[in-house]
């Protein structure tokens, strides 16, 4: 015999378990039409099959997330305490927060290329945080606006649900829309497998639009984001892709540095084709009397035919080909021109006695003035000709394994600069790798530059940030970094950052604990930046977007590949 109270409890819990599918029937369309913002920051689909799987996938992935939601949150709680004012309470609630949750990753989805996630916390945070700093009242305003909104919302639609129960349980036009999401959850699921076994590029390409979809792949991602050729992945499709060629114009000089022909101070980049030690960079900096800036983070992960184009241009090796093909000189050396201001390459080293040809840095050096040859540091040194440089650049550069040389060059150099009353400017690094294993280490490198506080720089530097940095600091221009080149000015870094190149056969991309290597097969491996080795851990698909983004900044600047 069944007691009155165990018969009460079953009817309430019945009425709260049929309320609550209501609930979500309501908070699935609420989904569906929030999400809607994800469609909007796509492009449209180029063939007729992917609109139509951007459709069903679209409607059928947020109907399930959101029934999942109920499943694994309201559901349990529905069965552990059905009190009706707590549930619906509750159930409220979580939806609040759920849609809330939906619209901040459609706002992360739409700036940064990828949905939340722990290993980019630090970029959503800057995001966020930049947002706030930009224009706090407004953001809380729209915050507050958007939290009271859809609580209403869900207090609106709990109590009509629990008033009108009887009358929705006897309507017919649920059982349609149901019927049609599961339909479009199945065509969807089946198209995309399709389309992964034929390689379906424009249905592929959308395998991270929404939250928690579909793994993507590397190849994928490149593609989508324009750093591999589109049509190969179409029309060949199992072959390795190419980068494409399609780069910006390079911005000319156009007069909006301060012209000073008395500019007082030089600048003198000391570079060497060999690896620098931490040691070596410590005894330099030990020697300095002039303020300096200690990289202990740089990175250079070019070969030497590239690394010198990171220097000069300021820009990732993916410009390289168009930019060079342009006959435009970098900005630093157009002001160096309009100012009348010297730019003298000197190499060094024995190894050139022995090369008919002169030394040569794969065609950059004609971007010099004055070009010097010389097998020793004797003529440099014993005459005191460095206290007597021309105001303007001089970069020298050891080309022989010498670092012998190379320490007595720099000694006498710093020497040189005591008895100076402006003392100039001196960047002391190695440039280019010997193969492609040294990439992956880290180049520690010194900035002497004087009227800088001392500072032990621990954030990601790149030889890319050089040209802004001489741009400000010596040069005093005005002119945004971002109009010339992927780097910043290594004095004003307040934050970690995301640097990334590309590579012949990829592209590397490094943060402040690892670095990703993406082939030009789409394989994807990490390592540790600490270790200098492979390290086993999920693909970090949000390291590797951030990374695309650092190297197309440049090209959306300028709006080309868009």
């Amino acid at each position: 015999m069944v007691s009155f109270s165990s018969t009460t409890y079953s009817k309430r819990l019945l009425h709260l378990v049929s309320w609550s599918h209501w609930f979500t029937f309501f908070n699935i369309i609420a989904a569906i039409l929030l999400s809607s913002f994800y469609l909007f920051s796509e492009t449209s689909p180029e063939t007729l099959l992917g609109k139509v799987y951007l459709i069903t996938t679209w409607i059928s992935h947020m109907g399930f997330l959101t029934f999942i939601g109920f499943v694994l949150l309201i559901f349990p709680l529905t069965i552990i305490y059905p009190k009706t004012r707590f549930i619906r309470g509750s159930a409220s609630i979580i939806f609040t927060i759920g849609l809330l949750l939906l619209l901040l990753d459609a706002f992360i989805y739409t700036r940064l290329g990828y949905h939340l996630n722990a290993s980019s916390s630090e970029q959503i945070i800057a995001l966020i945080q930049t947002q706030i700093d930009q224009n706090s009242r407004f953001f809380w305003f729209v915050s507050v606006i958007l939290f009271i909104s859809i609580l209403v919302f869900q207090l609106v639609v709990s109590n009509y649900a629990w008033k009108h129960l009887r009358q929705l349980q006897k309507t017919i036009f649920a059982r349609f829309v149901v019927i049609g999401l599961v339909s479009a959850f199945f065509f969807s699921h089946l198209l995309h497998i399709w389309a992964d076994a034929n390689l379906e590029y424009d249905i592929l390409r959308q395998d991270t639009v929404l939250p928690l979809s579909y793994p993507s792949t590397a190849k994928t991602l490149l593609t989508k984001y324009g750093l591999f050729n589109k049509q190969d992945y179409i029309a060949r499709r199992t072959s390795p892709l190419s980068f494409t060629d399609v780069v910006p114009q390079y911005p000319e000089f156009t007069q909006q540095c301060i012209s000073d022909n008395k500019i007082a101070r030089s600048t003198i980049l000391v570079l060497t084709s060999k690896l620098l030690e931490k040691y070596q960079i410590e005894k330099f900096s030990q020697r300095s009397s002039s303020s300096k800036l200690i990289l202990s983070n740089h990175i250079d992960n070019a070969l030497p035919k590239n690394a010198w184009f990171n220097l000069l241009y300021s820009l990732p090796s993916i410009y390289k080909r168009g930019i060079t093909a342009q006959n435009n000189t970098p900005v630093l050396f157009s002001v160096l021109n309009s100012n009348n201001l010297e730019s003298r390459l000197t190499f060094i080293g024995q190894n050139n006695k022995e090369n008919k040809s002169s030394p040569s840095l794969f065609g950059f050096e004609k971007l010099f003035k004055d070009v010097d040859q010389l097998e020793d540091i004797s003529t440099l040194v014993l005459n005191q000709r460095l206290s007597k440089l021309a105001n303007g650049l001089h970069v020298f550069y050891f080309t022989s394994a010498d670092h012998y040389q190379y320490e007595i060059f720099i000694d006498a150099l710093l020497l040189s600069q005591k008895n100076k009353s402006e003392k100039d400017i001196i960047w002391i690094s190695s440039v280019g790798n010997e193969n492609k294993e040294t990439s992956l280490t880290i180049k520690p490198a010194l900035f002497i530059l004087p009227n800088v506080l001392d500072n032990n720089v621990n954030y990601l530097t790149s030889h890319m940030d050089i040209q802004p940095t001489l741009m400000k600091h010596w040069l005093a221009c005005n002119m945004p970094a971002s109009d010339y080149s992927a780097g910043k000015d290594m004095v004003e870094l307040k934050k970690d950052r995301v640097i990334a190149n590309t590579m012949e056969n990829g592209m590397m991309v490094f943060n402040k604990d690892k670095s990703v290597f993406i082939d030009q097969n789409g394989n994807f491996q990490s390592y540790s930046r600490e270790l200098e080795s492979p390290i086993m851990i999920s693909a970090d698909f949000p390291l590797m977007i951030d990374g695309v983004h650092f190297i197309k900044k440049f090209a959306q600047q300028h709006k080309i590949g868009e």
